[in-house]
């Protein structure tokens, strides 16, 4: 796990040392063990590395074939490099390292970009042919590992996070279709970010950047028809052993290390048959939690430790007060370039932290709830679809939802929050009722917010939308929505929030549920294997039933969430007032309609505070960008 970035030319261009080197040290918490920045005859390779496979120095970065024609910078881990190194015995390879990258490298040079499609890991790499001139570039299937990149005035520039890039010449144009998006999602989706020249290369794709030309090409997408076909046929019995195996598979592959290891552990299913599976091949294994001091409604760490009890793991939990989420707070927004508002992020910051003092590599059950309908709004969905007296009940009571308070800080506002949404949701297409219950805002409320802006990029934003809920026919069954949220909320809100904040802590997380082979099974069977009126994520549930401890079915998922509401009303209410929100700043600013702003503050202070204290975030976080990148 690393941090890599870059430029390439086939005209002359020449970066200064001194910007080379702060483009490296971007990447230092990425890579705290070695920076190395090696130019060549069309620019230069920038590798910042943690070390994980062959801690030598033998597996530096940028790595050179032994012709000297071959360059790589590599994040990411293959976790069946063994196998694939064992296909190229015939080549008289000879070896200069055990390391992952450079049997990548070797099979990249002798099979092309048809490498990618046997690789099982996750990866952003760019390697450089210095005969051909060429510069190949690829992410793996789900952008688990990230790649910004831009092509200006024929000199293409990438890095694994934008503020990489942001250190070299490139001009910073708002997207407002981005900021419209942002707005919406409370993060950035698709290859857009939030400046107009800089983009992120889609999960699987690739790209080749040669004679001034770039071509990008998709070399992966899930295969629902064939996945279909495998699996479908099968008892609900013979899924349940299919699934076990698969999964077990994915644990033991991502137990490679050269450094120690542990697993995540919050006491939910996902990370609970994590740690059950890792137990079958490791006698000693380590396992972290967090909860809170201050607010129990939160906390799940008595689940955690039933777990790490029955499994007999070095369980380590990390008890957190409100000074300690506070202080994340500014760590997570002083650390963040393009702005991302997914609140979870300070917990998987302060999660990553603490675990990090103990090892280098954490397993996570990170990909289980949108492979297998593990979210309240699939359920809510299930529910729409399948009918019955609840859903109608539920919608005929539209009116008084509407006049009682709500708000995710409490058990019973919650509920009522969840109540309107889903009657609200009933008006609506399938499609559109996807993108409203991903979103906290409306395209029209945004476009407000943002002084009618968005104006002018509204056929993008609507473009972007169809993009993801062209996924959801109008026939489908709810593994449409699963492949929606594959597409959309997995990597660019749930992988980036574990992406930045374990790098942040230049801690490495890897999540067996995103094996592809566990994905493509996830997809080659039926809805009712995943969700039924009792039970989401049924299939995980019950293949593991027998060996989790008894008392984690049938509870409440509290979810991993921050408790904002309290903060901006106490803590940070004069920081939001006087500084981020101040009504001279907002003014000067010119980007927000004051009178939303002051809607917002008003709203916050009510007793009807809804998801306002989400909104306020997003524009905590976006505020802090632009006075760091912009101003």
């Amino acid at each position: 796990m690393c941090g890599i970035a870059g430029y390439f030319s086939n005209q002359s261009k020449n970066i200064s040392d001194t910007v080379l080197e702060t483009v490296a040290q971007t990447l230092h918490r990425r890579g705290p063990d070695f920076q190395k920045v090696q130019r060549n005859n069309n620019g230069a390779l920038i590798h910042a590395r943690l070390s994980i496979i062959d801690t030598s120095s033998n597996a530096n970065q940028p790595f050179t074939d032994a012709s000297g024609r071959y360059t790589i910078v590599f994040n990411g881990e293959i976790f069946n490099f063994h196998q694939l190194k064992e296909q190229l015995k015939d080549k008289n390879i000879h070896y200069t390292s055990t390391s992952d990258t450079e049997v990548l490298l070797y099979y990249y040079i002798y099979y092309g970009k048809e490498c990618l499609n046997q690789l099982n890991g996750f990866f952003a790499f760019a390697i450089y042919d210095n005969i051909e001139q060429e510069l190949f570039v690829a992410v793996d299937r789900y952008s688990i590992k990230p790649l910004y990149y831009t092509f200006i005035d024929n000199v293409f520039y990438f890095g694994s996070e934008l503020k990489a890039l942001m250190a070299f010449p490139i001009p910073r144009n708002m997207n407002w279709s981005a900021l419209s998006l942002y707005f919406q999602l409370n993060y950035i989706p698709d290859q857009q970010s939030v400046f107009d020249n800089i983009y992120k290369l889609t999960p699987g794709h690739c790209l080749t950047i040669k004679s001034n030309t770039i071509k990008k090409e998709q070399w992966y997408q899930i295969d629902v028809a064939t996945a279909t076909k495998k699996y479908h046929h099968l008892s609900y019995e013979q899924q349940q052993q299919s699934f076990y195996n698969l999964l077990e598979d994915a644990v033991r592959l991502r137990l490679m290390a050269d450094v120690p290891l542990g697993a995540f552990l919050s006491g939910g299913i996902d990370s609970s048959v994590m740690v059950a599976l890792a137990k079958n091949h490791t006698q000693h294994l380590n396992t972290f939690s967090i909860g809170f001091k201050d607010s129990s409604f939160f906390d799940e760490t008595e689940y955690a430790n039933l777990v790490a009890n029955h499994f007999k793991t070095n369980h380590t939990v990390f008890k957190l007060s409100n000074d300690d989420l506070l202080e994340s707070l500014y760590d997570v927004l002083d650390y963040t370039d393009e702005p991302f508002a997914d609140s979870s992020a300070l917990l998987v910051n302060l999660l990553s932290k603490y675990t990090r003092q103990h090892v280098t590599v954490a397993l996570s059950g990170d990909g289980g709830d949108e492979l297998f309908a593990g979210y309240n709004k699939h359920y809510g969905e299930w529910q729409m679809r399948n009918g019955g007296w609840k859903s109608q009940a539920v919608y005929r009571l539209k009116n008084l939802w509407q006049l009682l308070p709500k708000s995710r800080s409490g058990g019973f506002t919650n509920k009522i929050r969840q109540l309107e949404r889903f009657a609200d949701g009933m008006d609506l297409s399938k499609q559109d009722r996807y993108w409203q219950w991903c979103c906290f805002n409306s395209i029209e409320a945004v476009n407000e917010l943002l002084k009618g802006k968005t104006d002018t990029v509204l056929k993008s934003v609507l473009d972007t939308k169809q993009q993801f809920t062209k996924f959801i026919s109008n026939d489908g069954t709810l593994n449409d929505n699963l492949l929606a949220d594959v597409n959309l909320v997995l990597p660019y809100d749930m992988l980036v929030k574990v992406d930045r904040m374990s790098m942040r802590n230049s801690l490495e997380v890897r999540s067996p549920f995103l094996d592809y082979r566990v994905v493509e099974f996830a997809f080659g069977i039926p809805v009712e294997s995943k969700i039924n009126q009792q039970m989401k994520k049924k299939i995980v549930q019950d293949s593991f039933r027998s060996i989790l401890p008894k008392e984690l079915y049938n509870r409440p998922k509290s979810g991993f969430e921050v408790p904002l509401l309290q903060w901006f009303r106490t803590d940070l209410k004069d920081y939001i007032f006087n500084e981020v929100l101040n009504d001279g700043f907002i003014i000067e600013q010119n980007i927000f309609d004051i009178n939303i702003i002051k809607q917002y503050k008003q709203q916050l202070l009510s007793n009807n505070p809804a998801d306002v204290h989400a909104k306020i975030w997003a524009l905590i976080v976006f505020q802090n960008f632009y006075k760091k990148y912009v101003l």
